[in-house]
């Protein structure tokens, strides 16, 4: 089975209604998102990369809350709030969707996965089914990762926040494994990442939040990229003028 074509993406693209957000908005002073009144999407994996702070996840919550998914993460079925913490862009986006159908689907965000691990046995059809999980009883990584294998399936898409962070490197290899064998089977990502190992799938699109303008650049231009490669090959260099 092929990947999807730019036209059966289940998400085009997207557009921002500025004047429903408040003019006292803290998101109007997000430079990048506040640069945005539409955005299309070219490839079925999206990476959002850039500095901390800079609108990458902000604009992934509001897309996949925009889409149905719960602010804190799961599956679309999931409707649970410890904190109301997002922002009111998710109201001025409107998404564009191609008629495909989309089968399954995860947000899954590092910060607030806790409470999702939690919700798992509440939300679980049955007891067999969360016993399975048993997310509570593993490591942050290992606990990643069943959700990873439990949910990344065929048709499906996908709402990645920082996914690297409880991944060893070797972990992430395998995060990259199972989303190109989901891309395969006709999946859709969107990825806010550090990770020099993810960035790396092939056909994937890169978007920079950084310079206070959203822009398409390649992997070699990222800042994960052309730091690590900085410093392994200069570590003893980069280290006595740090630590000077």
């Amino acid at each position: 089975m092929a990947a999807l074509k730019k036209t059966d993406l289940y998400i085009k693209g997207l557009k921002i209604a500025w004047d429903e957000i408040n003019q006292n908005s803290y998101l109007r002073n997000i430079r990048t998102i506040a640069g945005i009144s539409s955005l299309t999407f070219h490839a079925p994996i999206t990476f959002f990369v850039g500095e901390n702070g800079s609108g990458k996840s902000t604009l992934l919550e509001a897309m996949a809350v925009a889409y149905g998914f719960n602010p804190e993460g799961g599956t679309v079925n999931y409707n649970f709030s410890t904190y109301d913490s997002h922002s009111e862009l998710c109201d001025a986006l409107t998404l564009s969707k191609s008629f495909q159908k989309v089968y399954c689907g995860y947000y899954l965000r590092a910060e607030s996965f806790y409470n999702v691990a939690t919700m798992e046995e509440e939300y679980s059809e049955t007891e067999a089914e969360w016993k399975k999980l048993k997310l509570h009883k593993k490591s942050h990584g290992e606990s990643f990762l069943t959700i990873i294998n439990e949910y990344f399936n065929s048709n499906g898409l996908f709402f990645l926040d920082e996914p690297e962070a409880a991944l060893s490197p070797q972990r992430q290899m395998t995060l990259l494994l199972k989303i190109a064998e989901s891309v395969k089977k006709n999946s859709q990502f969107f990825i806010v990442t550090h990770s020099p190992v993810l960035l790396t799938l092939p056909g994937a699109e890169i978007l920079s939040f950084d310079n206070d303008n959203l822009h398409k650049i390649e992997y070699v231009e990222t800042e994960s990229y052309r730091i690590s490669e900085m410093f392994i090959n200069h570590r003893e260099q980069i280290l006595k003028r740090l630590l000077s």
